[in-house]
């Protein structure tokens, strides 16, 4: 059975919110939709303040590129990682090619390293 959002940790919810707004910065714009889809999950992981004021903060300022790095997700996390991410770039219903670009970056970022990869030796 395949990890669900519901499944992740604290440590993993904040990190997939740290994505999710970088993705939202894409465009480097943070759109009304994509700024509610990200509010609606920090309701769903009922986030402690501190860790609620964090998530907010980086839909008014994107996380720092150390910060949001795809190596730091957990293998079977990033099926759910992907996922959520397509959801919040769709969520305005329009793509930009930025957006489209840093989905497909994460999308093979996310491939690296796994059992599959060739260049894993």
């Amino acid at each position: 059975m395949a990890l669900q959002l519901q499944d992740l940790d604290t440590e993993s919810r904040m990190r997939l919110i740290g994505f999710l707004c970088s993705f939202a910065w894409a465009d480097l714009e943070v759109q009304d939709a994509e700024r509610t889809f990200v509010l609606k999950l920090l309701e769903q992981f009922m986030l402690d303040p501190s860790e609620r004021e964090q998530a907010e903060l980086w839909l008014k300022v994107p996380p720092r590129p150390e910060d949001v790095d795809p190596m730091d997700i957990p293998v079977d996390e990033r099926q759910v990682f992907l996922a959520t991410a397509m959801q919040l770039v769709t969520s305005d219903g329009q793509v930009s090619p930025q957006e489209m670009e840093t989905l497909a970056l994460f999308e093979k970022l996310l491939r690296v390293g796994g059992d599959d990869d060739p260049t894993n030796g």
